[in-house]
């Protein structure tokens, strides 16, 4: 079974007022992650995949460098090189307004969502992130992700004509994604949709039957070595793990999450250490997935009540430990 380690790498700066003030700060943080106990955004995480030899998809949202320089996502995308890592492209539409000049007609109003532009709008976005990484020397992108999971129909549009191959934008449990697609396409398993291979956010469900994203941030240890065990007993192919660049910090601090930094750290370990079963992959054009390996399983993912009560128990340290 291949699975996917992604993660979305995004600059924030808590809102949209004063942004040259906030950026220096929100972009050490959100990149470097400084702490007395080390860096744990970025440079941890890149060491972590390197301590297991591990490859990962980082979707990069290149929208802010618009705003604030190339230079800045010149840094993120040399150190995730620089570590041998699988770049493509991440887009949240919320900086539109703030690039000059204008990249279309009525980009001055704020939207937050990709699938409140229209399908020509969506095209030029695509175009400019991909534009804005052959500024900093990414020229291989063929892989995307909407920020927020917020696709639409047209999004497949586009990315069809953009020429991209590889979408991850699908997530059942998330309520802004494909919110028009719900009735054509299944949001389990992998499938194309407009010559685009489609690859959703793997989903199972937890001790006490409710879906879940595998999410680093927001399931256990237990949850996700389980998660992974019933996806290939019931022949899943593909396995979708998402995380970010800030999922080892505590929230809105620099300082590690301990908690965060085991998981990741046990779930790289587990994934090592299991080689026969999951073959940890990336989204690259040069590798040609096969009709055959998109056949959907018929059994739900499943993990036990225990796996799922760790988490409520983590839950409950790390808001003591916040």
């Amino acid at each position: 079974m291949k699975v996917y380690l992604t993660f979305d790498i995004e600059i924030w700066c808590n809102n949209w007022e004063e942004l040259d003030a906030r950026f220096p700060q929100s972009f050490h943080r959100y990149v470097y992650g400084k702490s007395a106990k080390g860096d744990y955004a970025l440079p941890k995480t890149l060491e972590i995949l390197d301590e297991y030899g591990l490859k990962a998809v980082f979707f990069v949202e290149p929208m802010f460098a618009g705003r604030f320089g190339i230079e800045n996502l010149a840094v993120i995308t040399k150190m995730i090189r620089d570590a041998g890592q699988d770049i493509q492209l991440h887009l949240h539409p919320e900086w539109t307004d703030e690039i000059r000049p204008l990249l279309f007609e009525g980009a001055s109003v704020k939207r937050q969502h990709l699938s409140y532009y229209s399908f020509d709008e969506q095209c030029a976005l695509l175009d400019y992130g991909r534009k804005i990484f052959s500024q900093v020397d990414c020229h291989a992108i063929n892989a995307f992700r909407a920020g927020s999971f917020a696709c639409n129909r047209d999004t497949y549009r586009a990315l069809q004509r953009c020429r991209f191959q590889i979408d991850s934008s699908l997530n059942l449990v998330h309520p802004a994604s494909g919110l028009d697609l719900r009735d054509c396409l299944n949001f389990y398993w992998p499938q194309k949709f407009h010559d685009i291979t489609v690859f959703p956010m793997s989903i199972f469900q937890d001790g006490f039957g409710k879906p879940r994203p595998a999410q680093l941030g927001a399931c256990s240890l237990s949850e996700l070595r389980s998660a992974l065990w019933s996806a290939f007993d019931n022949h899943v192919q593909h396995f979708v793990i998402l995380s970010h660049n800030f999922e080892m910090l505590k929230p809105g601090r620099s300082d590690p999450d301990p908690i965060v930094v085991k998981r990741f750290t046990g779930l790289c370990a587990f994934l090592a250490a299991e080689r026969s079963a999951f073959d940890v992959s990336v989204f690259s054009a040069k590798e040609e997935i096969a009709d055959r390996s998109l056949v959907p399983h018929s059994n739900p993912i499943q993990v036990g009540v225990v796996d799922t009560l760790k988490r409520h128990g983590e839950q409950i340290l790390r808001r003591l430990l916040a």
